[in-house]
């Protein structure tokens, strides 16, 4: 990212770039002082979490784009935020004593916005452990799997039946917990909290993944209750216009997206 070194400003540039991006999303002035929190952020299912938690808390932030396909998570800038050159990544100005924290890894992100805020993460450490389970659990199980179930059937290279049937049954186990524990609660820790933050933005793709959920009447009632909430919504409404031009088929942007080493 080239910066102008007689008038450039990084942090301002930041901000610059999230307010002007066509079709970033929300970006939100602070008012009394506040600083708005930065996102990094790509419109995926991980970067959800991070606009769905801004939205629910009511925090400002400025978005500023990461575009996967063309490589911006390699650039040295948002690696020093995001080591594992993954997004979404956030960098908070008003963080713990006044001074700027940045945090990367979506799960991090939404218990450090939970704990900042005080919303959607218990202070009670039974409470707290109870939606950490399923915190941890979309982290490891419903995300990964998600997401190769997608790779397979969508963009691998040519049709592997073994891979497609292995995460698609894979994905029926995991819709299979949900639903099971979504019986006789209304959400994921009983209350609404950062577990189904994190998890509502693969299952509202769950279908264009190729996967029915006609077996699963509870996690059905949990989706279409979570993607009721106005907070839920926005979150998933913040796009970025280049995304929307990412072709696929370009071999350039598979290396990025799938031959990194």
């Amino acid at each position: 990212m080239a910066r102008n070194s007689k008038t450039s400003h990084p942090r301002r540039d930041r901000e610059r770039r999230a307010k002007s991006a066509p079709g970033s999303g929300r970006a939100v002035r602070p008012t009394g002082g506040a600083k708005p929190i930065e996102l990094h952020y790509w419109p995926t299912p991980n970067g959800w979490k991070v606009t769905i938690m801004l939205e629910e808390c009511g925090l400002p932030y400025v978005v500023i784009p990461v575009d996967i396909s063309k490589g911006d998570q390699f650039k040295p800038d948002f690696l020093a935020i995001s080591p594992n050159n993954r997004m979404p990544a956030i960098v908070d100005r008003g963080g713990p004593g006044g001074r700027a924290i940045s945090v990367f890894e979506s799960g991090a992100i939404l218990q450090y916005l939970g704990r900042k805020t005080g919303k959607f993460y218990p202070k009670d450490e039974r409470g707290r452990v109870e939606v950490d389970q399923w915190l941890f659990w979309q982290m490891a199980n419903l995300g990964p799997k998600a997401g190769e179930a997608n790779h397979f059937r969508n963009y691998a290279p040519s049709k592997l039946d073994y891979a497609i049937e292995r995460f698609s049954n894979e994905m029926h186990r995991i819709y299979g917990v949900m639903d099971r524990r979504l019986e006789d609660r209304a959400c994921l820790a009983g209350r609404y909290s950062i577990a189904d933050i994190a998890c509502i933005g693969w299952v509202s793709r769950a279908e264009r993944f190729g996967h029915d959920l006609s077996d699963f009447a509870n996690l059905r009632r949990w989706r279409e209750a979570t993607l009721a909430r106005p907070a839920v919504k926005r979150g998933l409404s913040v796009k970025v216009e280049a995304a929307f031009r990412v072709d696929m088929k370009d071999p350039k942007v598979r290396a990025v997206l799938f031959n990194q080493r």
